[in-house]
């Protein structure tokens, strides 16, 4: 299965799709570190950036699942010994890609967008409000994939709907209905996301799971 992640990442690359993740990402991150943050105010800084490239992770795992033909995908779900391993060496290596942006985005906040070091609390929460914001983009792109949204259009506008559905929501009272990321940054902005991160995080990966447990369930039946 991990050669069949190799072989997928490889394919994303060469195909050249990876541009198309990679630099809105580095447009976004340029408008949001264009100046330091004040001291102070780190964890909003990182956690802004952390939000906003959450489509474009998204983006970019749809676009790593759809590289392959559906012809192919079936293939490679007979040589590594069913749709199950087939489909999770699929989202592997959409987290590994996420998770690579996401690596970018924050060694992008920590050496230029701050004008001083964050405390180590601070830097903690960081590092997992981008891994959230990973898997969280691997979670909103497998469900918007080829195998799930056959339509490019639908596909598109459900992957754009849903994260603006994710933001509507995390800033109402019920932000537990959904990855409550702007309540990540309503925490960050008033220096308590260090003391709400735990139960943050536990909605949000709750959700996280939910979505890829969907997108695994509708998998099995469909290439």
């Amino acid at each position: 299965m991990i050669a069949l992640v190799v072989f997928r990442l490889a394919a994303y690359v060469r195909s050249h799709r990876v541009h198309q993740a990679l630099l809105p990402i580095i447009i976004t991150l340029s408008i949001v570190y264009a100046s330091r943050a004040p001291r102070g105010s780190e964890a909003a800084a990182l956690t802004d950036g952390a939000v906003l490239i959450i489509p474009f992770l998204a983006w970019a795992a749809r676009s790593l699942l759809d590289t392959e033909p559906d012809e192919q995908r079936a293939i490679s779900a007979t040589a590594v010994g069913g749709r199950g391993r087939e489909t999770a060496a699929g989202l592997l290596a959409a987290l590994v890609a996420c998770g690579a942006f996401a690596t970018l985005a924050l060694g992008c906040g920590l050496a230029l967008g701050l004008s001083a070091a964050p405390p180590p609390g601070v830097s903690v929460a960081g590092v997992v409000v981008h891994a959230l914001a990973a898997l969280t983009g691997v979670a909103l792109g497998a469900l918007t994939s080829r195998a799930v949204v056959p339509s490019p259009a639908f596909s598109i506008m459900g992957l754009v709907g849903g994260f603006l559905v994710m933001l509507v929501l995390s800033v109402s009272p019920a932000y537990w209905l959904t990855v409550p990321v702007a309540a990540w940054m309503k925490a960050a902005a008033a220096d308590r996301l260090v003391a709400e991160l735990p139960g943050l995080s536990a909605i949000s990966l709750a959700w996280c799971l939910v979505g890829l447990g969907v997108y695994g369930y509708l998998r099995r039946t469909r290439p």
